[in-house]
Order: structure tokens, then sequence, then C-alpha cells
């Protein structure tokens, strides 16, 4: 473990009704306690899970648009606004790790391009992400040969909806990944995620924003899994109601 407990220093809080603090989790947010290597952040797009788990990747020294702590590139949205009010508890401290950032993924791999092309460059190239150009692979190939080149121990990643760009399928092997890293003792996971799939991780922690306050929840209590299991198991009454006209 590293990353033990997120505090928020209110002290610093000039207004609850300027963004991010107009969001209700985190205008109530104090701190949390991490217990797991496997934490779930979930809760509905805009409940503030993706906001908190990017200040907790600036605090890190990690590139907020995606990368880890020796990656710097020009993306938009790159400043955390929560980062400024926000503490992290080690336990110990380290530097390796890495954010991932679906949405801005794209321009993570271009930079990694652009780095393979300069030649008075020496930072990491394409044999840590399965020696091939990230552009050169599907989406969902893309995001495996991260998972699977550039991950290893002793370190700390932050992922935001990983499951943006993998199959059923292949969010099972990134399962495996993850357990394969996890059970090591040596790294840690915080996961912003809609998966039902990647949710189902044993013992993991699952931390939901869709109140005013964060609260932890079971796998079988979260939305994800109870309207994924309604809906296949009675997929055509569900269908049938969604699509009845008004009268």
């Amino acid at each position: 473990m590293y990353v033990k407990r997120i505090s928020l220093d209110r002290a610093k809080v000039k207004s609850k009704t300027d963004y991010p603090f107009s969001i209700p989790v985190i205008q109530n947010f104090e701190q949390l306690e991490i217990e797991n290597n496997v934490t779930f952040f979930v809760g509905e797009n805009g409940s503030g899970k993706s906001t908190l788990l990017e200040a907790i990747a600036d605090k890190c020294g990690f590139h907020t648009a995606g990368g880890g702590r020796n990656n710097s590139y020009d993306a938009e949205a790159t400043q955390s606004d929560l980062g400024d009010y926000v503490t992290l508890s080690w336990l110990p401290k380290i530097t390796n790790g890495f954010f991932l950032r679906a949405e801005t993924f794209h321009q993570f791999a271009t930079y990694i391009d652009s780095l393979e092309d300069d030649p008075f460059s020496s930072s990491t190239k394409y044999e840590a992400y399965g020696e091939d150009s990230l552009h050169h692979q599907s989406h969902g190939e893309s995001f495996l040969s991260l998972f699977q080149n550039r991950f290893h121990q002793q370190a700390i990643y932050l992922l935001d909806e990983p499951e943006a760009a993998l199959s059923p399928q292949r969010q099972l092997a990134f399962l495996r990944i993850l357990h394969e890293l996890a059970s090591s003792g040596q790294c840690q996971f915080i996961i912003a995620t809609h998966s039902p799939i990647l949710l189902g991780y044993p013992d993991a922690k699952i931390w939901s924003f869709d109140d005013e306050q964060i609260a932890e929840v079971k796998y079988e209590d979260t939305d994800h899994y109870q309207i994924t299991r309604l809906f296949l198991d009675n997929r055509e009454r569900m269908l049938s109601e969604l699509f009845k006209e008004k009268e």
C-alpha cells in the first residue's frame, strides 16, 4: 500500500459555489481512507469521481492529461482544479506509476510517437508500449499494450475509465493483469469505472460518488451491477418499457 489517505485542506477553499466545489461530493469531502490495493470509484457522469482521481494524479506528480512523472507534453485540460486543495498521506511514498485518462489517450500516444522520432530524446520509447506505435494498434490493443508493457511492480496506477477501449473479453484480460500486479503486494490501483465486469474484481473496495457523501458500496448494490443484471434477465420487457410511446 502506498497512498493511505486522501484529505482536503478546507482552509484553502474560498467558495463552495465555484467548480469543483459546486459538485456535492467534493463540496462535502473531508478525507478518504484507502485500505486496499485495488480501489474503485463509481458514480454517474459529473459525480466527481474523475475530478478526485485527477487531483490524486496531480499530487503524485503525474501528467494530468495522462502519463507518468517523466511525461511532459502540451494537452488541453491539464490543470487539476482540485489538486491544490488535496493532500496525500503515503506509507511509503513512491514516485513510480501512471495516470491513464481514456479521453486524452490519443494525445498521449502522439506524444510517445514524438519521442520515437526525436534522436535527442532519452525518454522511454516504444519498448514500453509493445514495440510499436500506439496509433498503429487498435484502441483496445493499445490499452492492453500499455497495461502489459508499461505497468510494473512498486508503483501506483490511477485509471480513469480504462474500459472505454476494451471489449468484454479484453476487460477480462485486463482483470488478469490487474490481479497479477495487485496480488504481488507492490502495486496499488485506484480506478474510476462504469464497468460491472471490472467492478467484480474480488476483495476490492468500491466507493460511490452518487450521493452527497462518498460512501462504500458492495458490488451487488452498485447500479452498474443491478441495472446490467436486470437488463440481461429481462431484456424484452425492459426494452418494451423503454420504447413505449407516451400516451
